[in-house]
């Protein structure tokens, strides 16, 4: 049951890309940095497998496939 539609997950790999960004910004080895690296492969598997956990306890959908 997907639930991302294309714009969110453009948007999620974009947010992605930005935190892998800063954390190396940051330095790679600090807690934010590692925290932002995880949040990033959260980003990245929402996009690309379109299901987000959080949409289906909200009933939330941004897809527009019926």
């Amino acid at each position: 049951m997907k639930n991302v539609g294309n714009m969110d997950s453009m948007i999620r790999y974009g947010l992605a890309v930005g935190m892998i960004i800063v954390g190396l910004v940051l330095g790679a080895g600090s807690l934010i940095s590692i925290v932002l690296y995880v949040l990033a492969v959260v980003m990245v598997v929402t996009a690309s497998v379109r299901v987000c956990p959080i949409y289906l306890a909200l009933g939330l959908k941004t897809n527009t496939k019926k």
